[in-house]
């Protein structure tokens, strides 16, 4: 994920050989140089150029400022995934955050795993669980209030809470740490056209559009809180639900999530 992309500007075009000094442990010898920072911050960056003998270096501050939408990373041996966590859901934000900055989700699993529906994680006991046992059960010891938002659905990348069923969890509260992102599949029309009947939904058409091109699993919307969506990476999730699996869904080899706010 690039937060941001900084042309630099150099003004000793005629030196032998340049060397910049990015500020965030990176490097580069091109004369005029773009590069690519993915954390706000300050940076000192410095330029030394060369010509015949004589070397001159200048350093300037650089500030990089934070994003405008609340942006996670989610890491994995089989790629990085970046999500937005939608303020519409600040109940569901604020915890996942809070989680991530107390590194809960650090060395977790993904431990089910359902290739044309979604890939799930965040319970706490797949940490260290052996090979084959069960997981799914564990938590924080918390839920949180279910936030449904008519605009926020189960397209590709979705990222929504997981939860209890309806006989033990009638309000459809969510889990502390548990949480799927979406795969599904391309749904015809006249399934999104059933799943509004069944559930009392009106999808716009940029949303029926999504569901037709992109795919997704509008048969949990409303039943399952939407909280955010993966904007970069979303061939990970495919290369995930490809992965082999035992018969509870929990894949052979271990699937670990390590997840950053980007700041």
């Amino acid at each position: 994920m690039h937060l941001a992309t900084i042309e630099f500007k150099n003004n000793s075009q005629k030196a032998d050989s340049y060397l910049w000094n990015l500020g965030d442990g990176t490097q580069s010898k091109d004369s005029v140089p773009n590069h690519h920072y993915t954390h706000s911050g300050k940076y000192d960056v410095t330029l030394s150029a060369t010509k015949g003998k004589k070397t001159n270096t200048m350093t300037q501050p650089l500030i990089i400022n934070p994003p405008t939408k609340c942006l996670i990373e989610i890491t994995t041996d089989y790629g990085v995934m970046v999500a937005e966590l939608y303020d519409a859901t600040p109940k569901h934000r604020d915890n996942f955050l809070k989680l991530i900055d107390q590194g809960f989700y650090d060395g977790l699993l993904f431990h089910r795993v359902i290739d044309g529906f979604m890939i799930q994680g965040g319970d706490p006991d797949s940490k260290h669980a052996a090979a084959g046992a069960p997981l799914g059960m564990g938590g924080p010891g918390y839920q949180v209030p279910a936030e449904f938002v008519d605009s926020l659905i189960h397209v590709k990348g979705s990222l929504a809470a997981a939860r209890m069923g309806d006989n033990v969890n009638p309000q459809k509260m969510s889990s502390g740490s548990q949480f799927y992102i979406v795969q599904g599949r391309p749904v015809e029309s006249s399934v999104i056209d059933m799943f509004e009947t069944r559930k009392g939904i009106s999808y716009t058409p940029e949303q029926k559009k999504e569901y037709m091109e992109l795919g997704g699993t509008p048969a949990l919307d409303r039943d399952y809180t939407v909280f955010g969506r993966v904007i970069s990476g979303l061939d990970v999730i495919d290369k995930i639900a490809l992965v082999q699996k035992d018969s509870r869904d929990r894949p052979l080899k271990d699937v670990k999530m390590y997840i950053k706010a980007v700041k």
